[in-house]
């Protein structure tokens, strides 16, 4: 698309005009209006997102818009629940029926999205790892250990005294 920059606009304004998409769509920007996107709280939401769209299978694969408008709407719940529990630990009180309601939302979205973690059975790969390892390498099996009996241990404190 071809603009003319007349006197009164000037080169930034003509540019500004060809833009087809806005500055959150093509990624310049973290959120449409205002926001710091270096804070902390912008910082852990984008970490979030990322995490979730991994979850999802990663940036590629083709996740719709709406998709990603719950993965970013799950992201600013989680962000804010995390909020309130450093003040939690900080020993300040917050409102807990907020945050029960809000830790049932993020529930529901991410039940939503389909995002399951399931851990990786990592015994095996353990197992696997040790049976190649050569003879001399492999860990050798100590012997149990015991722990004293009560009964023994009061005799023998007896005995010493």
């Amino acid at each position: 698309m071809i603009s003319k920059v007349n006197a009164t606009q000037g080169p930034a304004k003509a540019r500004q005009r060809e833009r087809k998409h806005s500055a959150v769509t093509s990624g310049r920007r973290l959120f449409a209006i205002d926001g710091d996107p270096s804070s902390p709280w912008a910082r852990r939401y984008r970490d979030l997102i990322a995490g979730h769209v991994s979850d999802l299978g990663g940036p590629d694969s083709g996740l719709s818009e709406a998709q990603l408008s719950l993965v970013k709407r799950a992201s600013t719940v989680e962000v804010e629940l995390e909020r309130m529990e450093g003040k939690l630990s900080a020993g300040e009180s917050i409102d807990l029926d907020l945050y029960g309601r809000l830790l049932g939302h993020l529930r529901r979205v991410l039940e939503s999205l389909g995002i399951e973690r399931k851990p990786k059975d990592t015994r095996k790969a353990f197992d696997d790892f040790i049976a190649a390892l050569p003879p001399s390498a492999k860990p050798q099996p100590r012997p149990p250990v015991r722990s004293p009996d009560p009964v023994e241990q009061s005799a023998s404190d007896e005995a010493k005294a």
